[in-house]
């Protein structure tokens, strides 16, 4: 898989020039979605299909602070897939050094009630348990 890159824009920084700290977080999301797509399973496919994967915890701890134009590099795996769960692990860099580390952890819901990947989507959760890719 290829790492998703995310050039900091001048908006994502604070008054004194640092991205601001919110962002990381919309930088997982990207992430994410951009690992789903190369996965061959988008976010616009699994809601087509009626899924949905909300977050239902975050972690992230800051290791440098980025800039305006700096090039984050986001290394993205998965940490954990159970039938009802799954925690992706987040390596952000800069010029190779690392800037911060995360997780998310996902369910997934269909017509609002609790499903199980290994059911709804065997070949996804296949793929996730086996991480080949």
């Amino acid at each position: 898989m290829n790492p998703y890159i995310h050039t900091v824009n001048y908006y994502e920084t604070d008054k004194m020039g640092v991205t601001h700290h919110s962002n990381y977080i919309r930088f997982m999301e990207e992430a994410r979605i951009d690992f789903l797509n190369q996965l061959g399973y988008s976010f616009e496919r699994m809601e087509a299909d009626g899924i949905v994967s909300p977050v239902t915890a975050l972690t992230f701890d800051f290791k440098r602070s980025t800039t305006f134009a700096d090039k984050i590099t986001i290394e993205l795996s998965v940490e954990k897939c159970s039938t009802l769960k799954l925690v992706f692990g987040y390596t952000m860099k800069v010029d190779g050094k690392v800037v911060g580390t995360g997780t998310s952890t996902h369910c997934f819901f269909e017509n609002g009630k609790l499903v199980s990947l290994e059911n709804r989507y065997p070949e996804l959760y296949q793929i996730f348990m086996t991480k080949s890719y």
